[in-house]
Protein backbone atom coordinates (compact mmCIF):
# COMPACT_ATOMS: atom_id res chain seq x y z
CA UNK A 1 0.00 0.00 0.00
CA UNK A 2 1.39 3.58 -0.91
CA UNK A 3 0.83 5.82 1.93
CA UNK A 4 1.71 9.65 1.88
CA UNK A 5 2.07 11.52 5.60
CA UNK A 6 2.02 14.96 5.70
CA UNK A 7 3.74 15.90 8.92
CA UNK A 8 6.67 14.74 10.60
CA UNK A 9 5.47 15.67 14.06
CA UNK A 10 5.12 13.05 17.39
CA UNK A 11 1.89 11.63 15.46
CA UNK A 12 3.43 11.94 12.33
CA UNK A 13 6.81 9.70 12.80
CA UNK A 14 5.36 7.54 14.87
CA UNK A 15 2.22 6.56 12.26
CA UNK A 16 5.42 6.26 10.05
CA UNK A 17 7.97 3.71 11.92
CA UNK A 18 4.17 1.88 13.03
CA UNK A 19 3.23 1.47 8.95
CA UNK A 20 6.57 0.82 7.64
CA UNK A 21 6.80 -2.29 9.93
CA UNK A 22 3.74 -3.64 7.80
CA UNK A 23 5.96 -3.62 4.50
CA UNK A 24 4.11 -0.58 2.73
CA UNK A 25 5.21 2.29 0.65
CA UNK A 26 5.93 5.49 3.05
CA UNK A 27 6.61 9.21 1.93
CA UNK A 28 6.64 11.57 4.92
CA UNK A 29 6.36 15.51 3.61
CA UNK A 30 7.26 18.48 6.23
CA UNK A 31 8.41 22.08 6.15
CA UNK A 32 10.80 21.07 8.49
CA UNK A 33 14.11 19.43 7.27
CA UNK A 34 15.49 18.89 10.39
CA UNK A 35 12.47 16.73 12.00
CA UNK A 36 12.38 14.59 8.06
CA UNK A 37 16.04 13.91 8.76
CA UNK A 38 15.42 12.60 12.04
CA UNK A 39 12.40 10.33 11.06
CA UNK A 40 14.90 8.88 8.13
CA UNK A 41 17.54 8.24 10.34
CA UNK A 42 15.68 4.94 11.89
CA UNK A 43 12.55 4.59 9.45
CA UNK A 44 12.15 3.11 6.12
CA UNK A 45 10.32 6.32 4.86
CA UNK A 46 10.81 8.54 1.83
CA UNK A 47 11.19 12.20 2.92
CA UNK A 48 10.16 15.56 1.10
CA UNK A 49 10.28 18.71 1.85
CA UNK A 50 8.32 21.23 1.62
CA UNK A 51 4.74 22.86 2.62
CA UNK A 52 1.84 20.18 2.96
CA UNK A 53 -0.56 22.57 1.37
CA UNK A 54 1.17 22.90 -1.29
CA UNK A 55 0.07 21.04 -5.11
CA UNK A 56 3.53 21.00 -6.26
CA UNK A 57 4.82 19.36 -2.86
CA UNK A 58 1.74 16.81 -2.79
CA UNK A 59 2.31 15.79 -6.28
CA UNK A 60 6.17 15.28 -5.75
CA UNK A 61 5.55 13.04 -2.83
CA UNK A 62 2.94 10.66 -5.11
CA UNK A 63 -0.67 11.78 -4.26
CA UNK A 64 -2.09 11.33 -7.47
CA UNK A 65 -1.60 7.83 -6.80
CA UNK A 66 -1.82 7.10 -3.18
CA UNK A 67 -4.12 4.47 -1.35
CA UNK A 68 -3.72 6.61 1.82
CA UNK A 69 -3.00 10.02 2.35
CA UNK A 70 -2.63 10.98 6.29
CA UNK A 71 -2.25 14.76 7.79
CA UNK A 72 -0.58 15.42 10.45
CA UNK A 73 1.43 18.25 10.06
CA UNK A 74 2.21 19.62 14.11
CA UNK A 75 1.16 23.08 13.10
CA UNK A 76 -0.86 25.32 15.90
CA UNK A 77 -3.08 25.85 13.46
CA UNK A 78 -4.38 22.47 11.69
CA UNK A 79 -6.43 24.00 9.16
CA UNK A 80 -3.12 23.21 6.76
CA UNK A 81 -4.50 19.49 7.19
CA UNK A 82 -7.77 20.14 5.77
CA UNK A 83 -6.22 21.99 3.02
CA UNK A 84 -3.40 19.05 2.37
CA UNK A 85 -6.02 16.42 2.93
CA UNK A 86 -8.84 18.24 0.46
CA UNK A 87 -5.99 18.66 -2.35
CA UNK A 88 -4.89 15.04 -1.97
CA UNK A 89 -8.45 13.88 -2.81
CA UNK A 90 -8.45 16.12 -5.87
CA UNK A 91 -5.41 14.61 -6.84
CA UNK A 92 -6.10 11.26 -6.81
CA UNK A 93 -5.40 9.66 -2.71
CA UNK A 94 -8.36 7.33 -2.68
CA UNK A 95 -8.82 7.79 1.05
CA UNK A 96 -7.32 10.88 3.16
CA UNK A 97 -7.66 11.56 6.72
CA UNK A 98 -6.58 14.90 8.55
CA UNK A 99 -5.94 15.55 12.34
CA UNK A 100 -7.74 18.62 14.14
CA UNK A 101 -7.53 20.53 16.96
CA UNK A 102 -11.36 22.22 16.88
CA UNK A 103 -13.93 20.68 18.39
CA UNK A 104 -16.78 22.21 15.95
CA UNK A 105 -15.76 20.05 13.59
CA UNK A 106 -16.56 16.91 14.58
CA UNK A 107 -20.41 17.84 15.10
CA UNK A 108 -22.66 15.44 12.88
CA UNK A 109 -23.57 17.74 10.46
CA UNK A 110 -20.20 19.31 9.78
CA UNK A 111 -18.62 15.92 9.93
CA UNK A 112 -21.18 15.02 7.04
CA UNK A 113 -20.23 18.42 5.14
CA UNK A 114 -16.49 17.34 5.40
CA UNK A 115 -17.51 13.50 4.06
CA UNK A 116 -19.33 15.20 1.14
CA UNK A 117 -15.80 17.43 0.34
CA UNK A 118 -13.87 14.09 0.08
CA UNK A 119 -12.28 14.15 3.95
CA UNK A 120 -12.87 10.05 4.83
CA UNK A 121 -11.77 10.25 8.59
CA UNK A 122 -11.51 13.51 11.05
CA UNK A 123 -9.67 12.70 14.12
CA UNK A 124 -8.84 14.96 17.37
CA UNK A 125 -6.63 13.03 19.47
CA UNK A 126 -6.75 15.12 22.63
CA UNK A 127 -10.59 14.76 22.42
CA UNK A 128 -10.11 10.70 22.08
CA UNK A 129 -8.05 11.23 24.87
CA UNK A 130 -10.42 12.76 27.30
CA UNK A 131 -12.97 10.02 25.77
CA UNK A 132 -10.41 7.23 27.30
CA UNK A 133 -10.18 8.96 30.36
CA UNK A 134 -13.67 9.31 30.75
CA UNK A 135 -14.12 5.59 30.50
CA UNK A 136 -11.52 4.87 32.82
CA UNK A 137 -12.65 6.54 35.36
CA UNK A 138 -15.65 4.57 35.33
CA UNK A 139 -13.39 1.77 35.49
CA UNK A 140 -11.73 1.82 38.05
CA UNK A 141 -10.23 -1.52 38.23
CA UNK A 142 -9.09 -2.02 35.24
CA UNK A 143 -5.80 -0.20 33.01
CA UNK A 144 -7.99 -0.09 30.40
CA UNK A 145 -11.15 -1.35 28.49
CA UNK A 146 -13.59 -1.23 25.92
CA UNK A 147 -16.93 -2.09 25.12
CA UNK A 148 -18.67 -4.01 21.89
CA UNK A 149 -22.05 -3.85 21.09
CA UNK A 150 -23.10 -1.91 23.95
CA UNK A 151 -21.16 -3.46 26.51
CA UNK A 152 -22.50 -7.22 25.22
CA UNK A 153 -18.47 -7.98 24.98
CA UNK A 154 -16.43 -6.31 27.21
CA UNK A 155 -12.45 -6.47 27.13
CA UNK A 156 -10.87 -5.41 30.47
CA UNK A 157 -7.27 -4.89 31.75
CA UNK A 158 -6.34 -5.67 34.92
CA UNK A 159 -2.67 -5.22 36.77
CA UNK A 160 -1.92 -8.80 39.55
CA UNK A 161 -1.00 -6.91 42.71
CA UNK A 162 0.89 -8.81 45.20
CA UNK A 163 -2.09 -9.49 47.09
CA UNK A 164 -4.29 -10.98 43.57
CA UNK A 165 -5.79 -14.69 44.57
CA UNK A 166 -4.24 -15.50 40.80
CA UNK A 167 -0.58 -15.26 41.71
CA UNK A 168 1.16 -18.37 40.87
CA UNK A 169 -1.94 -20.55 39.54
CA UNK A 170 -1.93 -21.82 36.24
CA UNK A 171 -5.12 -20.78 33.49
CA UNK A 172 -6.24 -23.92 33.55
CA UNK A 173 -6.75 -23.54 37.22
CA UNK A 174 -8.27 -19.78 36.84
CA UNK A 175 -10.83 -21.30 34.04
CA UNK A 176 -11.83 -24.37 36.34
CA UNK A 177 -13.30 -22.27 38.97
CA UNK A 178 -14.82 -19.80 37.01
CA UNK A 179 -16.60 -22.58 35.03
CA UNK A 180 -17.49 -23.92 38.81
CA UNK A 181 -19.14 -20.19 38.70
CA UNK A 182 -21.16 -20.37 35.18
CA UNK A 183 -18.61 -17.05 34.54
CA UNK A 184 -17.95 -16.68 30.85
CA UNK A 185 -14.50 -15.03 29.90
CA UNK A 186 -11.62 -15.66 27.86
CA UNK A 187 -8.24 -14.41 28.88
CA UNK A 188 -6.74 -12.81 25.66
CA UNK A 189 -3.21 -12.21 26.77
CA UNK A 190 -0.85 -11.77 29.02
CA UNK A 191 1.84 -8.55 29.22
CA UNK A 192 5.01 -9.26 31.38
CA UNK A 193 8.22 -7.72 31.23
CA UNK A 194 7.74 -5.92 27.58
CA UNK A 195 6.33 -9.35 25.91
CA UNK A 196 3.08 -10.20 25.11
CA UNK A 197 1.94 -13.86 25.98
CA UNK A 198 -0.77 -15.55 24.01
CA UNK A 199 -1.16 -17.97 27.48
CA UNK A 200 -1.91 -21.51 27.48
CA UNK A 201 -3.56 -23.90 30.09
CA UNK A 202 0.00 -24.39 31.72
CA UNK A 203 1.09 -20.29 31.92
CA UNK A 204 1.00 -19.20 35.34
CA UNK A 205 0.03 -15.77 36.61
CA UNK A 206 2.87 -13.67 37.58
CA UNK A 207 3.20 -10.41 40.36
CA UNK A 208 2.68 -7.31 37.54
CA UNK A 209 1.45 -9.15 35.15
CA UNK A 210 -1.02 -7.49 32.92
CA UNK A 211 -3.58 -9.86 31.95
CA UNK A 212 -6.26 -9.09 29.29
CA UNK A 213 -9.48 -10.57 29.28
CA UNK A 214 -12.91 -10.75 27.89
CA UNK A 215 -16.12 -11.42 29.28
CA UNK A 216 -19.61 -11.52 28.96
CA UNK A 217 -20.82 -8.40 30.79
CA UNK A 218 -22.98 -9.81 33.36
CA UNK A 219 -19.64 -12.00 34.24
CA UNK A 220 -17.46 -8.83 34.92
CA UNK A 221 -17.88 -8.10 38.20
CA UNK A 222 -17.86 -11.89 39.36
CA UNK A 223 -14.54 -11.80 37.73
CA UNK A 224 -13.01 -9.08 39.49
CA UNK A 225 -13.42 -10.64 42.65
CA UNK A 226 -11.53 -13.60 41.41
CA UNK A 227 -8.18 -11.53 40.08
CA UNK A 228 -8.64 -9.28 43.74
CA UNK A 229 -9.88 -6.20 42.75
CA UNK A 230 -12.79 -3.97 42.95
CA UNK A 231 -14.00 -0.40 41.42
CA UNK A 232 -13.94 2.76 43.32
CA UNK A 233 -16.59 5.51 43.38
CA UNK A 234 -14.82 8.54 41.91
CA UNK A 235 -16.92 12.14 43.35
CA UNK A 236 -14.23 13.15 43.51
CA UNK A 237 -11.58 14.31 40.58
CA UNK A 238 -8.35 16.26 40.50
CA UNK A 239 -6.44 16.87 37.19
CA UNK A 240 -2.89 18.72 36.53
CA UNK A 241 -2.83 20.48 33.35
CA UNK A 242 -5.87 22.90 32.21
CA UNK A 243 -4.94 22.14 28.53
CA UNK A 244 -7.29 20.61 25.76
CA UNK A 245 -7.80 17.26 27.47
CA UNK A 246 -8.05 18.53 31.00
CA UNK A 247 -10.98 20.49 29.70
CA UNK A 248 -13.01 18.21 27.77
CA UNK A 249 -12.40 15.72 30.87
CA UNK A 250 -13.82 18.80 33.69
CA UNK A 251 -16.74 19.69 30.72
CA UNK A 252 -17.85 16.14 30.49
CA UNK A 253 -17.69 14.91 34.29
CA UNK A 254 -18.60 18.32 35.23
CA UNK A 255 -22.41 16.90 36.02
CA UNK A 256 -21.69 13.45 37.55
CA UNK A 257 -19.11 14.61 40.07
CA UNK A 258 -19.43 16.25 43.44
CA UNK A 259 -15.78 18.44 42.72
CA UNK A 260 -13.37 19.06 39.96
CA UNK A 261 -10.24 20.81 40.68
CA UNK A 262 -7.72 21.73 37.99
CA UNK A 263 -4.50 22.81 38.50
CA UNK A 264 -3.01 24.68 35.67
CA UNK A 265 0.44 27.09 36.44
CA UNK A 266 -0.73 29.73 33.58
CA UNK A 267 -2.56 32.14 35.03
CA UNK A 268 -4.01 33.25 31.90
CA UNK A 269 -5.10 30.14 31.48
CA UNK A 270 -6.61 29.61 34.88
CA UNK A 271 -8.71 32.78 33.91
CA UNK A 272 -9.94 31.42 30.66
CA UNK A 273 -11.02 28.27 32.20
CA UNK A 274 -12.85 29.78 34.97
CA UNK A 275 -15.46 31.78 32.72
CA UNK A 276 -16.07 28.48 30.39
CA UNK A 277 -16.22 25.63 33.01
CA UNK A 278 -19.02 25.25 35.54
CA UNK A 279 -19.65 26.35 39.34
CA UNK A 280 -18.72 22.66 40.42
CA UNK A 281 -14.92 22.74 38.42
CA UNK A 282 -12.31 24.86 40.77
CA UNK A 283 -9.74 26.18 38.93
CA UNK A 284 -6.02 26.73 40.76
CA UNK A 285 -2.97 28.65 39.63
CA UNK A 286 0.09 26.36 40.50
CA UNK A 287 2.76 24.12 40.17
CA UNK A 288 1.45 20.56 40.34
CA UNK A 289 5.26 19.09 40.23
CA UNK A 290 5.17 20.35 44.13
CA UNK A 291 3.96 18.38 46.50
CA UNK A 292 3.25 20.75 49.13
CA UNK A 293 0.73 21.93 46.80
CA UNK A 294 -1.14 19.13 46.40
CA UNK A 295 -0.97 18.62 50.04
CA UNK A 296 -2.37 22.06 50.16
CA UNK A 297 -5.03 21.57 48.06
CA UNK A 298 -6.23 18.59 50.30
CA UNK A 299 -5.15 15.92 47.59
CA UNK A 300 -5.87 13.47 50.33
CA UNK A 301 -9.40 13.76 50.22
CA UNK A 302 -10.01 13.10 46.24
CA UNK A 303 -10.63 9.77 44.85
CA UNK A 304 -9.00 10.23 41.63
CA UNK A 305 -6.00 12.19 39.93
CA UNK A 306 -5.55 12.86 36.76
CA UNK A 307 -2.15 14.77 35.04
CA UNK A 308 -2.33 15.91 31.36
CA UNK A 309 0.02 18.51 30.87
CA UNK A 310 2.60 18.58 28.04
CA UNK A 311 5.69 16.98 29.95
CA UNK A 312 5.29 13.22 30.40
CA UNK A 313 8.09 13.21 33.13
CA UNK A 314 5.64 15.76 35.01
CA UNK A 315 2.88 13.63 34.20
CA UNK A 316 4.05 10.12 36.00
CA UNK A 317 5.84 12.10 39.18
CA UNK A 318 2.92 13.75 39.62
CA UNK A 319 0.86 10.44 39.82
CA UNK A 320 3.35 8.76 41.86
CA UNK A 321 3.17 11.57 44.68
CA UNK A 322 -0.35 11.80 44.43
CA UNK A 323 -0.61 7.98 44.95
CA UNK A 324 1.66 8.28 48.14
CA UNK A 325 -0.52 10.70 49.63
CA UNK A 326 -3.07 8.43 49.11
CA UNK A 327 -5.34 8.95 46.05
CA UNK A 328 -6.99 5.83 44.75
CA UNK A 329 -6.77 5.68 41.58
CA UNK A 330 -4.18 7.65 39.06
CA UNK A 331 -3.74 8.58 35.54
CA UNK A 332 -0.85 9.89 33.36
CA UNK A 333 -0.56 10.71 29.97
CA UNK A 334 2.58 9.83 28.65
CA UNK A 335 3.81 10.65 25.13
CA UNK A 336 6.81 9.39 25.47
CA UNK A 337 5.71 5.44 24.37
CA UNK A 338 9.00 4.11 26.03
CA UNK A 339 7.95 5.70 29.09
CA UNK A 340 4.87 3.78 29.22
CA UNK A 341 6.36 0.57 31.10
CA UNK A 342 8.41 2.80 33.58
CA UNK A 343 5.10 4.75 34.21
CA UNK A 344 3.24 1.09 35.32
CA UNK A 345 5.99 0.08 37.26
CA UNK A 346 6.21 3.35 39.55
CA UNK A 347 2.30 2.29 40.35
CA UNK A 348 0.60 4.73 38.03
CA UNK A 349 -2.76 3.09 37.53
CA UNK A 350 -3.59 4.36 34.57
CA UNK A 351 -2.08 5.26 30.94
CA UNK A 352 -2.96 7.42 27.86
CA UNK A 353 -0.90 8.05 24.81
CA UNK A 354 -2.53 9.99 22.35
CA UNK A 355 0.17 8.30 19.33
CA UNK A 356 -1.52 5.12 20.10
CA UNK A 357 -4.55 6.65 20.44
CA UNK A 358 -4.59 7.72 16.78
CA UNK A 359 -2.58 4.91 15.38
CA UNK A 360 -5.49 2.85 15.76
CA UNK A 361 -7.96 4.77 14.25
CA UNK A 362 -5.44 5.07 11.12
CA UNK A 363 -4.37 1.61 11.21
CA UNK A 364 -7.76 0.35 10.12
CA UNK A 365 -7.56 2.24 7.03
CA UNK A 366 -5.02 -0.15 5.95
CA UNK A 367 -7.32 -3.31 6.67
CA UNK A 368 -9.98 -4.84 4.87
CA UNK A 369 -13.38 -3.22 4.99
CA UNK A 370 -14.31 -5.92 7.21
CA UNK A 371 -12.97 -4.06 10.02
CA UNK A 372 -15.35 -1.89 12.17
CA UNK A 373 -12.34 -1.08 14.93
CA UNK A 374 -8.95 -1.48 16.03
CA UNK A 375 -7.65 -0.25 19.32
CA UNK A 376 -4.05 -0.41 20.57
CA UNK A 377 -4.18 -0.98 24.43
CA UNK A 378 -2.13 0.49 26.82
CA UNK A 379 0.90 -2.12 28.10
CA UNK A 380 0.73 -4.15 25.09
CA UNK A 381 2.22 -3.54 21.56
CA UNK A 382 -0.71 -6.08 20.40
CA UNK A 383 -4.41 -4.92 18.93
CA UNK A 384 -7.28 -5.50 19.66
CA UNK A 385 -9.70 -5.42 16.70
CA UNK A 386 -13.48 -6.19 15.76
CA UNK A 387 -14.08 -7.54 12.59
CA UNK A 388 -17.79 -7.85 10.77
CA UNK A 389 -17.83 -11.78 8.57
CA UNK A 390 -17.99 -11.68 4.99
CA UNK A 391 -20.36 -14.52 3.53
CA UNK A 392 -18.03 -16.82 2.37
CA UNK A 393 -14.70 -15.91 4.50
CA UNK A 394 -12.42 -18.83 5.24
CA UNK A 395 -13.22 -17.98 9.13
CA UNK A 396 -16.84 -19.45 8.27
CA UNK A 397 -15.45 -22.78 7.08
CA UNK A 398 -15.55 -25.02 9.85
CA UNK A 399 -14.66 -25.14 13.98
CA UNK A 400 -12.17 -22.19 15.00
CA UNK A 401 -9.80 -25.33 16.19
CA UNK A 402 -9.66 -26.80 12.43
CA UNK A 403 -9.20 -23.96 10.38
CA UNK A 404 -5.43 -22.62 10.88
CA UNK A 405 -6.29 -19.85 12.47
CA UNK A 406 -2.86 -18.33 13.19
CA UNK A 407 -0.84 -19.12 16.67
CA UNK A 408 -0.43 -15.08 17.26
CA UNK A 409 -4.26 -14.13 17.34
CA UNK A 410 -6.97 -15.64 19.49
CA UNK A 411 -10.51 -14.98 19.05
CA UNK A 412 -12.23 -13.71 22.17
CA UNK A 413 -15.65 -12.90 21.66
CA UNK A 414 -18.62 -13.61 19.01
CA UNK A 415 -21.35 -11.33 18.80
CA UNK A 416 -24.70 -12.87 16.86
CA UNK A 417 -27.45 -10.53 16.08
CA UNK A 418 -28.74 -9.96 20.00
CA UNK A 419 -26.77 -12.61 21.56
CA UNK A 420 -22.84 -12.64 22.35
CA UNK A 421 -20.70 -15.47 23.24
CA UNK A 422 -17.02 -16.53 24.43
CA UNK A 423 -15.30 -18.02 21.55
CA UNK A 424 -13.42 -21.51 22.48
CA UNK A 425 -12.37 -24.39 20.07
CA UNK A 426 -15.63 -25.69 18.90
CA UNK A 427 -17.02 -22.33 17.93
CA UNK A 428 -18.35 -21.88 14.47
CA UNK A 429 -18.50 -18.67 12.97
CA UNK A 430 -20.95 -17.41 10.68
CA UNK A 431 -21.69 -14.73 7.74
CA UNK A 432 -22.51 -11.26 9.68
CA UNK A 433 -21.04 -12.47 13.17
CA UNK A 434 -19.27 -9.37 14.75
CA UNK A 435 -15.97 -10.91 15.87
CA UNK A 436 -13.27 -9.65 18.47
CA UNK A 437 -9.31 -10.87 17.72
CA UNK A 438 -6.59 -9.78 20.30
CA UNK A 439 -3.08 -10.02 17.56
CA UNK A 440 0.37 -9.34 17.63
CA UNK A 441 1.08 -6.95 15.00
CA UNK A 442 2.81 -9.18 12.56
CA UNK A 443 -0.18 -11.46 12.23
CA UNK A 444 -2.37 -8.59 11.70
CA UNK A 445 -2.22 -8.66 7.88
CA UNK A 446 -2.59 -12.57 8.10
CA UNK A 447 -5.63 -12.34 10.26
CA UNK A 448 -7.51 -9.81 8.13
CA UNK A 449 -7.63 -12.51 4.92
CA UNK A 450 -9.91 -15.10 7.43
CA UNK A 451 -12.43 -12.56 7.03
CA UNK A 452 -12.30 -11.23 3.44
Amino acid sequence: MKIVIAGAGEVGSHLAKMLSNESNNITVLDSDQERLESLASSTDVITVTGNPSSIEVLKEAGCENADLFIAVHPDTSQDVNIVSSLLAKRLGSKKVTARINNEEYLSFENKFLFTEMGIDLLFYPEKIAAGEIYDLLQRTASTDSMDFARGKLQMAVFKLEEDSPLIDKKLVDFSGVATAENLQFRVAAISRNNETIIPKFDTKFKYHDLVFIISKREGINQLMKYIGKSDIEVNKLMILGGGPIGEMVAKKLSKQLDTIKIIEKNKDKCLELSERLGNNVVVVNGDGRNSDLLIEESIKDYDAFVAVTSSTETNILACVAAKRLGVGRTIAEVENIEYIRLAESMGVDAVINKKLITAGRIFKFTLSNKVRFIKYMSGTNAEVIEFIVAPNSWITKGKLKDIGFPQNAIIGGIIRGNDSFIAVGDSEIKAYDRVVVFALPEIVKEVDKFFR
